[in-house]
């Protein structure tokens, strides 16, 4: 299989070099070419056409969002972008305004250290997301390959032999759990690609949904505020970054702030329930963690939860919907074919814990049937 072709676009020399080193540096990847802004961009993607492009945000003449603009207006197929992000107020939202324009995923650019310490730190967040293209071509690869061995070698129907009466198999035995309906939570993980999968979602839930929303996004901190300002003006129901010691409340959707932990908790009335937003440690090298939160969710709502798990990297929240599944929640999973990356739901569906696998477009509707 041919490398994925990368086309690097910053208007810095030092970050097309580092961004540059880094792509040359992971297996099944090449830089195609380099260019300084958006215009120069332009013409650089109908020339080398590449299956993945790292852009800059901020950029003279043109910059990453002008660029993602002017792709959409061709209305050609987008390669798959990484923006390159900085760590404010004002990078935050305009990361979440190019996710909704069609970027894959987004890094951060690093703000202190060594100039070793910074391209380690580009490293650590380029390579997963770019290795994931790698094994996603390579699937689809493998995919056509066999379409076109099946098409090849195909039987006529009217040649194939009839098959030989076989006796009928008694269904597999499925472990019951008592499941309480319905849900008084939904308890959301996700990753890459969510932004624009929640955006797709949440708007389709009525305002009168009855319950609250506990949603864990990997975003680093400043991003999910950025993030849930987005969603809230999209949706009926209400979207804020959660603070600690907030109460959960019907119609309110409360989304994991970036560089922290949230779980549930007791309030000490008695009868409502909380957050509690703290620095505990990170969980599957995540912070905020769906595993760390599904498994309060457990805890708290035995019989009487809905755990939903969508696109993303990793395996986060696989042991916390484990915990949710064996005290009675009704687990919901995002197929493949709708996923960004299929790698947060897989583990969970292929194990056998999911009571449903959603479209992303169901995925609404799917979560309204367990509230009823």
């Amino acid at each position: 299989m041919d490398p994925i072709r990368v086309l690097v676009v910053d208007d810095t020399i030092l970050y097309r070099k580092v961004v540059g080193d880094v792509i040359a540096s992971i297996p099944g990847a090449e830089v195609c070419g380099t260019a300084a802004n958006g215009r120069f961009a332009l013409t650089k993607i109908k020339t080398f056409k590449p299956d993945l492009i790292t852009l800059d945000i901020e950029m003279p003449e043109m910059n990453g969002l002008e660029l993602l603009q002017e792709l959409k207006k061709t209305g050609m197929k987008l390669p798959r972008i990484i923006m390159l992000s900085t760590l404010t107020t004002t990078g935050g939202d305009m990361t979440i305004r190019a996710l909704e324009l069609g970027a894959f995923d987004f890094i951060t650019k690093p703000q202190s250290g060594t100039a070793a310490e910074n391209v380690e730190k580009i490293r650590t967040q380029l390579t997963p997301a770019v290795t994931a293209l790698i094994q996603e071509k390579k699937f689809r690869s493998r995919l056509d390959n066999a379409r076109a061995t099946l098409a090849r070698t195909a039987v006529p129907r009217e040649a194939r032999p009839k098959p030989a009466a076989t006796p009928a198999t008694p269904p597999p035995r499925r472990i019951t759990r008592t499941v309480s309906r319905p849900s008084e939570v939904v308890a959301i993980g996700i990753s890459t690609g969510g932004p624009n999968a929640l955006a797709a979602m949440l708007p389709k839930l009525p305002a009168d949904i009855g319950v609250p929303i506990l949603i864990v996004q990997h975003m680093p901190p400043v991003f999910t505020k950025s993030l849930a300002g987005s969603l809230n003006t999209k949706c009926a129901i209400e979207v804020k970054e959660a603070e600690d010691g907030d109460l959960l409340k019907p119609g309110l959707a409360l989304i994991a702030p970036g560089g922290k932990q949230m779980r549930v908790e007791a309030h000490r009335d008695g009868t409502h329930r909380m957050v509690r937003i703290t620095n505990d440690p990170p969980e599957n090298s995540c912070r905020p963690s769906a595993d760390y939160l599904f498994r309060s969710v457990a805890d708290h709502y035995v019989g009487r939860a809905t755990g939903i798990i969508m696109t993303g990297m990793g395996q986060d929240g696989f042991k916390g919907l484990q915990r949710m599944h064996e005290n009675g929640a009704v687990i919901l999973a995002q197929d493949e074919a709708s996923c960004t990356v299929y790698g947060m739901p897989k583990a969970p569906t292929e194990a056998g814990i999911t009571d449903k696998v959603v479209p992303l477009p169901d995925m609404a509707r799917a979560l309204m049937g367990t509230l009823k």
